[in-house]
């Protein structure tokens, strides 16, 4: 899709298909044996997504529980199915501020931060998905996998790396450079890209991978970011850290294996990336599953591995070019706001000497 960050949207009525996940028994990873290439790796290419409404972490009432039960699927499927419904109705450009403060609250997360204000979304521009994540049919209530679903604690004596470059506050107007990656369109907000790789909450959680003999490539729709994946190869050593890492790969049986070093600051996960490393791992689990497992190391911070898991699903269609800055003025926007300000303060100071 052809979305800017931050485009004014109309609030035309927007019909967004929905497809809702159904409980279905699914066969043992185990027992699938996954097709093959013309020469001869198991076939994970394909256009898959990880949009689901499983969030990344559990929420606490769950406690513990690693699924579901199926009256709760049944529940915010249905809800998610309504969301669409009642966010495509038109909106009345002159309701009040109370009426839009309402319509907000009654919104997901995601939702509410996307919208309300200036360039907010409606709703027919968000997929965040509409169903339920599963692993091997089971409904988990949070993409990653530790005892309670949250971020582990870091060790009590943690050391941090520290920054290697000038610190730019969040909100700074002072160049384009000093805006985040993903509003400058260089890569997408979120870790749409990974290492790991996550789902956004937004839109665009779409993926293309294409595989040869001696590398992957992982397309992601948002921001049309490419990660090569060289197989059998060895980690660089010069410390050159590019955008999603450095990431080399291997065949263990059907199961693609990926280890990603040399992440760069900017692209930090869970306050690590100097020593951070992230194994993932792909597997195709049946005709339209592919498994998805990460696990996260960095002996600095956390005292032992830890991870999570979603499955990809099939997007039945091709990845179309992901044109981040067509027709968006924000960020001339954004720094034409910024010089006001200044030469506001500047004129206040001269009439202050005055």
């Amino acid at each position: 899709m052809r979305h800017a960050l931050l485009l004014a949207l109309s609030t035309a009525v927007l019909a967004a298909p929905v497809v809702v996940s159904t409980a279905v028994a699914q066969a043992a990873p185990d027992a699938y044996v996954a097709p093959r290439t013309a020469f001869g790796q198991p076939d994970i290419s394909g256009v898959w997504s990880n949009a689901s409404l499983t969030p990344f972490t559990r929420s606490k009432e769950y406690g513990d529980r690693l699924a579901f039960t199926e009256a709760e699927v049944k529940e915010m499927e249905h809800a998610a199915v309504q969301e669409v419904i009642d966010g495509n109705k038109p909106t009345d450009p002159n309701a009040g501020a109370e009426f839009r403060q309402q319509a907000e609250e009654e919104l997901r997360p995601e939702f509410r931060a996307a919208g309300g204000a200036v360039g907010g979304y409606n709703r027919g521009w968000l997929d965040p998905g509409a169903s339920v994540m599963r692993v091997n049919g089971e409904p988990r209530t949070s993409v990653l996998t530790t005892p309670d679903g949250q971020f582990p604690k870091r060790r009590a004596n943690a050391t941090p790396p520290k920054p290697t470059g000038p610190r730019i506050p969040m909100g700074s107007y002072e160049s384009y450079e000093t805006r985040s990656l993903g509003e400058r369109c260089i890569i997408g907000f979120g870790r749409n890209g990974g290492p790991p790789m996550l789902a956004n909450g937004f839109y665009n959680n779409n993926y293309q991978i294409v595989q040869s003999p001696e590398a992957i490539v992982i397309e992601t729709e948002m921001n049309h970011d490419a990660r090569i994946v060289r197989l059998n190869a060895k980690h660089r050593t010069d410390d050159i850290r590019p955008y999603f890492g450095d990431s080399i790969g291997w065949w263990d049986g059907d199961t693609l294996v990926v280890e990603t070093t040399n992440i760069p600051e900017s692209q930090a996960f869970g306050g690590s990336w100097k020593n951070l490393k992230v194994t993932e791992r792909f597997r195709r689990v049946g005709d339209e599953r592919l498994y998805y497992g990460f696990t996260v190391e960095d002996p600095d911070l956390w005292d032992k591995p830890w991870g999570g898991e979603y499955e990809f699903i099939p997007l039945h269609g091709p990845i179309y070019e992901y044109a981040c800055h067509e027709g968006n003025y924000a960020l001339p926007g954004i720094l034409s706001g910024g010089r006001a300000v200044e030469d506001k303060a500047e004129a206040k100071k001269a009439a202050a000497k005055k």
